[in-house]
């Protein structure tokens, strides 16, 4: 995530903040140019000042009046929802705080996915504007029914638990489940691996290259799912995939290594705005040294060159954690396998392979 600052003051701020903490400014986040904009009231909307003004109006994502959003849309526009927000199908009932503030979370989580998929200029696409575009449904349990809310996929349409964004309840799925990992932000990144699966690989024209890599995608998929609940993944998954539940299938492995390569490029992308330099007083052999120089979004990036820098990053990161008593921030190790499978998410997301879309071939509905 890169740093931003205050165009009217210089003041650091980040990408949540919705004031400038030292001239007292309002601040908006405008995703076109990836910047973040000072703001001062003018005829019922907003005027940007300083550095980055240019005479637009501006107005916040309706979804700012909830606290849920800090994103602007151009003030002559009829969207009243931002970029990202245009994407939500079915909101929280906004009379009841506590899943109001929920909905926050799930919010927060979804711009910084957004934040990606948009310095990787990626495909998106509304339900409106494509019967499989993207669309999101955060959703609570009926407690008439016994049937609780699952986290998934449906031929673009993400439906996420609203209680995963309790942080309590998470832990203790993720405990249940013996994940390593857990967190709203990697559900968002996994979930949108499957749509992307649709659009880059199915409708991309890339099928076989992504099953030489990630095997047959026509393995029966409940099947799959079934025998991994009941059985757990094989003993030896480490050596090709990132995660146990990778190994549960083919469609998995992809939205798992998806999510991965995500989180690990947005890591980077922090530590280049921050500066970081790793370099241990005892490693002599250079193997956990690095210095975090390169812009990830950068056409010109190489798969080897991410590579390179996460594993210093990854294992410095980790030894602060467990400083501090906390678990390994990341938890995985990447196999040559894993590596190679990265590479094809690298590739695939920067148009090296596949042609856009074409195709209408149909899956069931992804976990």
């Amino acid at each position: 995530m890169k740093l931003f600052s205050c165009p009217n003051c210089r003041q650091v701020v980040f990408f949540e903040n919705v004031v400038c903490e030292r001239c007292g400014h309002a601040l908006g986040y405008e995703p076109k140019q990836n910047r973040m904009l000072a703001l001062e009231p003018e005829d019922g909307i907003w005027k940007s000042v300083g550095t980055h003004s240019d005479g637009k109006l501006w107005k916040y994502c309706a979804n700012y009046e909830y606290g849920a959003c800090n994103w602007l849309v151009e003030g002559e526009r009829e969207e009243t929802l931002c970029l990202a927000c245009r994407h939500n199908l079915i909101i929280p009932d906004l009379s009841d705080t506590e899943r109001v503030s929920l909905w926050q979370k799930m919010e927060q989580a979804k711009r910084r996915l957004f934040y990606s998929l948009l310095r990787m200029k990626l495909p998106l696409v509304t339900r409106a504007e494509d019967p499989e575009g993207l669309g999101f449904e955060f959703l609570s349990n009926d407690e008439s029914s016994d049937q609780a809310v699952m986290t998934g996929h449906d031929e673009g349409l993400i439906t996420i638990a609203l209680i995963e964004a309790d942080d309590a309840e998470r832990e203790k799925r993720r405990h249940a489940m013996n994940e390593p990992y857990r967190t709203l932000l990697g559900h968002f990144r996994h979930e949108i691996g499957h749509w992307y699966w649709d659009r880059l690989v199915r409708d991309g024209g890339v099928l076989a290259e992504c099953r030489a890599i990630f095997g047959d995608d026509e393995e029966d998929y409940n099947a799959a799912l079934q025998r991994h609940y009941a059985e757990g993944a094989r003993p030896d998954w480490q050596l090709e995939f990132v995660s146990a539940y990778a190994a549960s299938h083919p469609w998995e492995d992809f939205a798992e290594t998806w999510a991965h390569y995500l989180h690990i490029v947005d890591t980077l992308n922090t530590g280049h705005a921050w500066g970081v330099v790793i370099d241990p007083r005892v490693d002599d052999q250079g193997l956990l040294t690095t210095k975090i120089d390169i812009d990830v979004f950068d056409d010109a990036v190489t798969m080897d060159q991410i590579a390179d820098a996460w594993l210093p990053l990854a294992t410095a990161l980790n030894s602060f954690n467990r400083s501090m008593g906390h678990q390994d921030l990341y938890p995985f190790v990447l196999s040559e396998r894993v590596i190679e499978k990265l590479r094809f998410i690298h590739d695939l997301t920067h148009g090296r392979i596949g042609h856009g879309r074409s195709g209408n071939a149909a899956k069931p509905a992804a976990a």
